[in-house]
């Protein structure tokens, strides 16, 4: 007798678990690397999250029993992440490298201007009512990094006689800037947090892709030739890139 048997389609891994320690509980995403020989977990600071690298062939239910194992861990570093920084009225957050307050000024008009504290302190000042405050200084924030990064980016093609395709704006937390194959360049808006050098050697880096698709000797000799600030900014970006992502955390009253 011939018997028929419906295949079934291969179970694939859940997106994320949970693991415990104590009162405490932390989500934990997961990411199957086919190169990878051992179970490792990595904390990251800009995502304020937890990943879980399994090897191709390992069992998921031995990666959960690892993750649990150390859950102390996870909480201790966790704990240590800085804390985040929300777009809120008496907050002080970096422009352009610099602490400003965020100054709140109900009845003024406007939205969102450079100013100073009475004591003389920098400030960003921000009208209208407090459950706006997230997003105008989100906007001022945004529109402050795409002007001063299509500056950069225009004067640097102009150097080396290119043209970029377009300059687009995102929340990235992987990489500062990015070139695709078709000349658009890519941006992190907070960049606009960062010291102007930084902004501009990024820019300057970017542009240089537009010849150079690789991060070859030739690419890094025109970065240096459109900029004297690569090794400077480099290191700014390695000890402080990552605190950038702390600011702009959104909370129940915000509203757009």
């Amino acid at each position: 007798m011939l018997r028929l048997f419906k295949r079934t389609a291969p179970q694939r891994d859940p997106q994320e678990f949970h693991v415990s320690h104590g009162a405490d509980s932390y989500r934990i995403a997961l990411k199957r690397v086919a190169g990878a020989t051992r179970f490792t977990i990595r904390v990251r600071s800009a995502t304020r999250d937890v990943v879980l690298t399994i090897p191709l062939r390992g069992s998921l239910t031995a990666a959960q029993d690892f993750a649990q194992r150390h859950a102390a861990w996870i909480g201790a570093r966790m704990s240590r992440l800085p804390k985040p920084i929300p777009f809120h009225p008496d907050e002080t957050i970096p422009f352009e490298g610099a602490p400003h307050l965020l100054q709140h000024d109900p009845d003024a008009r406007g939205t969102v201007w450079l100013g100073a504290t009475a004591d003389g302190r920098p400030a960003l000042c921000v009208a209208g009512d407090a459950r706006h405050v997230h997003r105008r200084v989100s906007d001022f924030l945004k529109r402050e990094a795409r002007k001063r990064l299509e500056q950069s980016v225009k004067r640097h093609c102009a150097k080396i006689n290119v043209k970029a395709r377009d300059v687009t704006l995102r929340d990235t937390t992987s990489r500062w800037g990015s070139c695709s194959a078709s000349g658009g360049l890519n941006f992190s808006w907070r960049l606009i947090m960062a010291p102007p050098h930084v902004l501009d050697y990024l820019a300057a880096h970017e542009v240089a892709h537009l010849i150079h698709m690789n991060h070859s000797d030739e690419f890094w000799a025109l970065t240096r030739k459109l900029s004297s600030d690569v090794d400077r900014a480099e290191a700014w970006l390695k000890a402080h890139g990552a605190s950038l992502h702390r600011y702009g955390a959104r909370s129940a009253g915000d509203v757009d």
